[in-house]
């Protein structure tokens, strides 16, 4: 029995303590700086005589009163912050304190666990994807083409690309005959029928049978295609590429082996422009044939 009020008192010490630690980490800092030192004045005051005991106290609470002040309008703030934050589309404002809730539950129920560790990961991982997001850039794997077909799709103007066959990216010649290459050539031949005006450049270490006959059967389809012998110009300018529009723009990000690691879709103007000018050096040292 007595063990079981000990266990009691223990829990209830526990309780009170998490109950403190709850409070301290919902507080703002400046308020608890601002009463800490309310209390170390008023019991300084005290103790040298330098106030009677009621001025020391009403000193302390005065303080006090100033800090909790402080805290509430720094609340006050957070919470218009945050009001101001979830100032968008329903699905967001719906959406958010669900997410929030669901994490924060799976940290605290499942503390010092590989699911409060996951939690985190995750949830550091979809911050990370949405600053890409705000940025107006879209990151996928490199078997998701799901952003190069649909800007191709919806393409009304120009498209402009660029593509390496090189000895390090191999590879990447035997793409246009892979599913993901045959789609995005159907693609393309759409765009042509819609007027787009496409034009490609193959950067090329050499200028292979297999490499010809994909020229030719673009330039048959009406894609203006330029060929561009490696080494012209700086391997910095060695990307693969394609602009739509002048308005969105995709880059792939390749392994050693040629091969498509990850998917860059971007509307980011800095972007565009970047990989335009990357084009149109490429372009300008390029042969094309009538």
């Amino acid at each position: 029995m007595t063990g079981e009020v000990l266990g009691r008192g223990a829990e209830r010490r526990v309780r009170s303590a998490g109950g403190l630690v709850r409070l301290v980490a919902h507080t703002d800092p400046v308020a608890l700086v601002g009463i800490s030192l309310s209390i170390a004045l008023s019991v300084t005051l005290d103790l040298t005589n330098a106030a009677t005991g009621v001025e020391s106290l009403l000193a302390g609470l005065m303080g006090i009163t100033i800090s909790l002040l402080v805290d509430s309008l720094a609340r006050a703030e957070r919470r218009f912050h945050l009001r101001t934050l979830l100032d968008g589309p329903p699905w967001l404002v719906q959406g958010t304190p669900q997410i929030v809730a669901a994490v924060r539950e799976a940290v605290e129920r499942h503390a010092e666990t590989r699911v409060a560790a996951e939690a985190q990961r995750r949830y550091e991982q979809f911050r990370v994807e949405a600053e890409q997001l705000a940025a107006g850039r879209i990151i996928r794997p490199g078997d998701d083409d799901e952003d190069l077909m649909g800007a191709t799709r919806d393409c009304v103007r120009r498209m402009s690309g660029l593509t390496n066959v090189t000895p390090r990216a191999s590879g990447e010649l035997s793409w246009w005959y892979s599913d993901i290459g045959r789609r995005y050539w159907e693609a393309n031949l759409a765009a042509l029928r819609r007027g787009v005006r496409i034009t490609r450049v193959f950067v090329h270490a050499t200028l292979t049978d297999e490499l010809s006959e994909l020229v030719e059967t673009q330039r048959r389809a009406g894609v203006r295609v330029g060929l561009l012998p490696l080494g012209v110009v700086g391997p910095h300018l060695h990307v693969n590429l394609t602009l739509w529009d002048g308005a969105s723009c995709w880059e792939a990000r390749m392994s050693a082996h040629g091969e498509i690691t990850e998917n860059r879709f971007s509307v980011d103007r800095a972007d565009v422009d970047r990989l335009t000018r990357v084009f149109d050096q490429c372009a300008a040292a390029a042969t094309f044939r009538n």
